[in-house]
C-alpha cells in the first residue's frame, strides 16, 4: 500500500470513529456565528475535532490553523466525508473567501492573528462591497475611511450584506483616497461588527427570508493593522477575493459531502413516474441535460480547487464558473418546479409537505442568483476580454 492509499485508510478510519450522529446526513452546517443557534449540539464537537486535524481549512498552512494537505490528499478527505454523509465541519466566507486572500496578500501579523480565528469558527464573516449606487459598478463605491491616530472612521452604507445580522466580521472595501481614477483610492479593511458604529437591517425577500441585509457606518472603527495589503491598493484585494467566491469552492465543499437541497431525479420519479425502471420519456431529457450540466460543473469546480490548492490563484476563468453555476442553479429550480406541477407552487398550509414548500422558496431565491456576486452580464464582459482577448 503507498503513502496515498495510506492517507485514505487513515481518513476514512478516523473519520468513522470521529463524525458524531448529528453531523452525518443533510442538515444545517456550522457558520461559526454566536448569533444564531446550532442545530445540533454534535455540530460543535464535530468542529472542535476536525479543528484539532486541521481540517477545518485542511490545505492551509499548519502555523494558521490547517493541515497542509496537498490537492490529491484534500479531493480524498472530500470524497471519504462524502460516502459517510459527514458535512463539513465549517462553512463561511472566512474559510471560503477572506482567508485565502490574508494567506496571499496579509502581513505575517495578520496570518498569525486572524487565519487561526477563522480556522476555529470563532465568528461568521460578511462581506462589505456592493453600495445602493455601486453594485455591478463597484468602483463607484463611495463609503470612506478616514485616518484617526492608529485607526480609521468608517462612514457610508453598504448593500445586499449576506447575513451581515448574524456575523462578527466583516471584510469591506472603502474609498481612502481620490475618487478619479476610481479603481484607485480603494482599501481593504478587516472590520468588527459588533460595535456601536454599525447598524445592520435585515431586507425582507420574495422568498420569504432575510439574510440579505443593508449596512449603515457612522463613524465605526477600524484599526490600522487591519488594513488588508496597501493604502488605496485595495481593488486588487478585492477583486481576487471575488475570484475565489466564483471559483466554486463552497459548492465543492458542501457539495462533495451529499448536501444537495433536492434531487432532480428523486423528484422526477416522485412526481412524474416510471417506465421500465426509467423515468417517464417526455420529461427524461430535461432531467438528462440537468445531470449532465451538473457533473460537468462539479468537475470543473474540483479542477479549480485542485489547481489552487497546488499554489495557482485563481484567474478569470472563475468568471465562467459563476455564470455557469447560477445558470445551472435557475435550471435546477424551475426543472423542479416544473416536475412537481401544482404541487411546487406552494406557499403554506397541509396540502404541500416541507420538501414541497422548501422548493417554492429555492425557486424564488433563485432568481437572484445571475445577479449577486457580480451580475451575469458583468462575468461574460470579463470572459470576453480576460479569457478570450477581445476588444473592448
Amino acid at each position: 500500500m503507498n503513502t496515498f492509499d495510506q492517507f485514505r485508510k487513515k481518513t476514512r478510519t478516523w473519520l468513522e470513529e470521529n463524525c458524531p450522529p448529528g453531523a452525518r446526513g443533510p442538515g444545517p452546517f456550522h457558520t461559526g456565528s454566536s448569533k444564531i443557534p446550532l442545530a445540533h449540539p454534535d455540530l460543535d464537537i464535530w468542529l472542535e475535532r476536525m479543528v484539532q486535524k486541521g481540517w477545518s481549512v485542511p490545505t492551509w498552512p499548519k502555523e494558521y490553523g490547517g493541515a497542509a494537505l496537498t490537492s490529491k490528499e484534500y479531493v480524498a478527505l472530500l470524497e471519504e466525508m462524502k460516502a459517510l454523509g459527514a458535512r463539513p465541519p465549517l462553512i463561511n466566507r472566512g474559510t471560503t473567501m477572506v482567508g485565502p486572500t490574508i494567506l496571499e496578500f496579509g502581513n505575517e501579523e495578520q496570518k498569525k492573528r486572524i487565519l487561526p480565528i477563522i480556522a476555529r469558527g470563532e465568528g461568521a464573516w460578511c462581506q462589505g462591497y456592493s453600495e445602493p449606487g455601486a453594485g455591478s459598478d463597484l468602483a463607484s463605491l463611495l463609503t470612506t475611511a478616514v485616518p484617526d491616530g492608529d485607526r480609521y472612521l468608517i462612514n457610508g452604507q453598504k448593500i445586499w450584506t449576506s447575513d451581515g445580522h448574524t456575523s462578527e466580521w466583516m471584510f469591506i472595501l472603502v474609498r481612502t483616497g481620490v475618487i478619479e481614477p476610481k479603481h484607485e483610492g480603494i482599501s481593504f479593511f478587516i472590520l468588527n461588527m459588533n460595535q456601536p458604529g454599525v447598524d445592520t437591517r435585515p431586507i425582507q425577500l420574495i422568498s420569504g427570508g432575510s439574510h440579505f441585509c443593508e449596512t449603515f457606518f457612522d463613524n465605526a472603527v477600524a484599526d490600522k493593522r487591519d488594513m488588508v495589503g496597501e493604502l488605496n491598493k485595495g481593488w486588487t484585494v478585492g477583486k481576487r477575493l471575488l475570484q475565489h467566491e466564483r471559483s466554486g469552492m463552497e459548492m465543492l465543499v458542501s457539495g462533495s459531502t451529499g448536501q444537495r437541497q433536492s434531487n432532480v431525479v428523486d423528484v422526477a420519479r416522485k412526481y412524474c413516474g416510471e417506465e421500465n425502471d426509467r423515468i417517464t420519456k417526455q420529461f427524461r431529457d430535461p432531467v438528462i441535460s440537468y445531470e449532465m450540466n451538473a457533473r460537468a460543473l462539479k468537475l470543473t469546480q474540483r479542477r479549480i480547487v485542485e489547481e489552487s490548492t497546488d499554489g495557482k490563484t485563481p484567474g478569470a476563468a472563475t468568471s465562467i464558473m459563476k455564470v455557469v453555476s447560477t445558470d445551472l442553479e435557475k435550471m435546477q429550480t424551475e426543472l423542479m418546479t416544473s416536475l412537481r406541477g401544482t404541487q411546487g407552487y406552494g406557499w403554506e398550509g397541509n396540502g404541500f409537505t416541507q420538501a414541497e414548500l422548501d422548493g417554492t422558496r429555492q425557486f424564488l431565491r433563485s432568481r437572484a442568483a445571475s445577479i449577486y456576486s457580480g451580475s451575469n452580464e458583468i462575468q461574460r464582459n470579463i470572459i470576453a476580454k480576460r479569457v478570450l482577448g477581445l476588444p473592448d
